[in-house]
C-alpha cells in the first residue's frame, strides 16, 4: 500500500475511469450498522480537486450515507480495478450532503458537466479527502464492463416531484439505525 500526497495523476486517471466506487459509512459509537454502497453511472462522480470529489446521490431503498454524514462525517470511497492492471483506491474523508431540500442543491449540480436525468436526485455528496491510497488489488476478479444500468432512472421517472417527496418522507426519512436523514 502507498499513501499519496493527493488525487493526480495516474490517480486521477484511474478514478475518473472506473464506472462504479463504493461508498463506506457508519455511525458513531459501538453500536448500528456499517454501510457499504455500490455507486455508478457515467456522469455522477466528479473530482473537485486534489482533495476533494462529490457524486450525485440517487432515491433509493435507504440512505444510511446521508445520516451517517449527517451525524458524523466519516466516509471511506474505494475504486476497484475490473479490467486492465490490478488496482485498488480509496478515498478516506469528511462528506456532507446537500440534498434536494437545502439551499444550494441546485448550486452543487452544476459541479457535474454530463449528468444523467436530474429528476430522481436527492442530493449531492461532497468528500473532503484527507488520505490518499492504492494497494495491488491482486485479488480482485477481472470482469468486463458492458453499460450503465437505466433502471434506477426509469423507475423514478414514472414519479412526480410530489411523488418523491412522499417517497423521501416514507422510506428514506431515517436509516437503519433510527437516524434522521431528511
Amino acid at each position: 500500500m502507498k499513501v499519496h500526497e493527493a488525487i493526480d495523476g495516474r490517480l486521477r486517471e484511474f478514478i475518473e475511469e472506473q464506472p462504479v466506487f463504493f461508498v463506506a459509512t457508519a455511525p458513531s459509537g459501538a453500536d448500528g450498522h456499517v454501510n457499504v454502497s455500490p455507486k455508478g453511472m457515467r456522469g455522477t462522480f466528479v473530482i473537485l480537486g486534489p482533495h476533494r470529489v462529490a457524486w450525485i446521490d440517487f432515491h433509493g431503498s435507504g440512505a444510511e450515507t446521508i445520516a451517517h454524514l449527517r451525524q458524523n462525517g466519516r466516509i471511506t470511497l474505494m475504486f476497484c480495478a475490473f479490467a486492465g492492471p490490478p488496482n485498488i483506491v480509496r478515498l478516506h474523508g469528511r462528506g456532507t450532503a446537500v440534498t434536494v431540500e437545502d439551499a444550494g442543491f441546485a448550486e452543487r449540480l452544476a459541479d457535474f458537466p454530463d449528468p444523467p436525468d436530474l429528476h430522481s436526485a436527492r442530493a449531492v455528496i461532497t468528500v473532503d479527502v484527507e488520505r490518499v491510497s492504492d494497494s495491488c488489488g491482486y485479488a480482485v476478479p477481472l470482469m468486463r464492463y458492458e453499460g450503465d444500468r437505466d433502471l434506477l432512472i426509469r423507475a423514478h421517472s414514472r414519479r412526480t416531484a410530489e411523488d418523491l417527496v412522499t417517497y423521501r418522507a416514507t422510506k428514506n426519512a431515517a436509516s437503519i439505525d433510527g437516524l434522521s436523514v431528511f
